[in-house]
């Protein structure tokens, strides 16, 4: 189950692009049961689904670390123990459909369990990743480095619970529901996480 880290990060704001909301509802279904098969094959024990799982979701995962405030090395390390925790835990999981939201719930706790093993340097918030490469030019990368920043600066001030909400939603691309089940709270809950933390964030930003 081992891969390297070849993930790219990408530059992300705080609100979908538009059109990505509609085309990811339209495909929603259909992910669904494709996640619905590919759990069924991990709880046999089949090898070439683990690979399956490790490929489909091994990028997302290594991000969500790494938005988390992990540097690379151990966002890799946590990426690895993610996937090797849904292996042998998958029994646990009742419904197939929701093994992208599970999924995450686990990368949270292994991520959450890392930082409370090292209280003194946890840090205060999450982070927004930057792209490695845009082929813009000097003046266009200063300024959104200097954008970027403003931005990191906020999130990372908020809550933990308030940064997760963000990172889930609007960096990760996670539904509601989704994001809900990877945070472990209900629907409502999640929402007013949610709603809090941007009103916050606008605040800061103004």
């Amino acid at each position: 189950m081992e891969k390297s880290a070849k993930s790219k990060e990408h530059k992300t704001g705080i609100a979908h692009p538009e059109g990505e909301q509609e085309n990811a509802a339209k495909g929603q279904e259909h992910l669904e049961e494709d996640q619905d098969s590919l759990a069924a094959r991990l709880r046999t024990g089949n090898r070439s689904a683990a690979t399956e799982l490790v490929d489909g979701y091994y990028e997302q995962i290594y991000l969500y670390m790494r938005r988390l405030g992990h540097d690379r090395q151990m966002s890799e390390d946590l990426t690895q123990e993610t996937f090797l925790r849904a292996w042998h835990h998958i029994g646990q999981l009742r419904d197939g459909k929701a093994l992208n939201g599970w999924l995450y719930r686990i990368a949270g706790n292994v991520s959450k369990l890392y930082w409370r093993k090292r209280k003194a340097t946890e840090p205060r918030g999450a982070k927004i990743i930057d792209v490695i490469e845009t082929g813009e030019t000097e003046h266009d990368k200063i300024s959104r480095d200097e954008e970027l920043h403003r931005l990191n600066e906020a999130v990372s001030r908020l809550p933990r619970k308030f940064g997760q909400a963000i990172v889930l939603h609007y960096m990760q691309h996670l539904t509601i529901a989704q994001a809900a089940q990877a945070a472990g709270v209900r629907q409502g809950t999640f929402k007013s996480r949610l709603n809090r933390a941007l009103k916050v964030l606008r605040k800061q930003l103004i």
